[in-house]
């Protein structure tokens, strides 16, 4: 059986705290990369906000052409509040999936959405951060999937150090 992959894609990113953020989920819910369009984030780079320093370990690359950057046998998800997309609490995820977000100020393109295999959103009053969306999504991936992860390994391997508190 083939391992998931997961690809986040960013349509032309506003903000470096955005991306930063992106950058934190990404490593909290192991995902593989991140792709992003446009030239904004590069103008804004110069900020850090990546305090876990993911870029280390998940590849975070600048294209110009998304859909030539689609993984083999991935599943495009697009997440936007469009007309027709399947609620998230309702959506099963796929085993390998480019999950595609647009950008803080603006949309994905009628194009990108006519191409995806599936349209999600987050139902929600009213639009959320880019970040936090990313993490919504992930999170809802991990939570429906099969992965272990009710452990107190798992806590001890991801509270930072000032953390040691216990129920008892």
């Amino acid at each position: 059986m083939e391992t998931p992959r997961v690809t986040i894609a960013l349509i032309n990113p506003k903000t470096v705290t955005n991306v930063g953020a992106v950058m934190r989920a990404a490593g909290c819910y192991r995902v593989d990369a991140v792709v992003y369009t446009g030239t904004r984030y590069d103008r804004a780079a110069k900020m850090q906000t990546d305090t876990k320093d993911r870029r280390q370990t998940i590849p975070l690359t600048g294209v110009d052409d998304l859909l030539a950057h689609i993984p083999a046998n991935a599943k495009i998800v697009c997440v936007e509040l469009a007309e027709g997309a399947t609620a998230l609490p309702d959506y099963q995820h796929p085993e390998n999936a480019v999950y595609v977000f647009g950008p803080e100020d603006g949309t994905i393109s009628q194009t990108l959405i006519d191409r995806a295999d599936d349209v999600v959103y987050i139902p929600t009053v009213g639009c959320m951060n880019l970040a936090a969306s990313v993490n919504v999504v992930l999170y809802d991936r991990l939570a429906k999937s099969d992965q272990d992860i009710a452990s107190d390994l798992l806590i001890c391997q991801s509270r930072d150090t000032n953390n040691r508190v216990k129920v008892r």
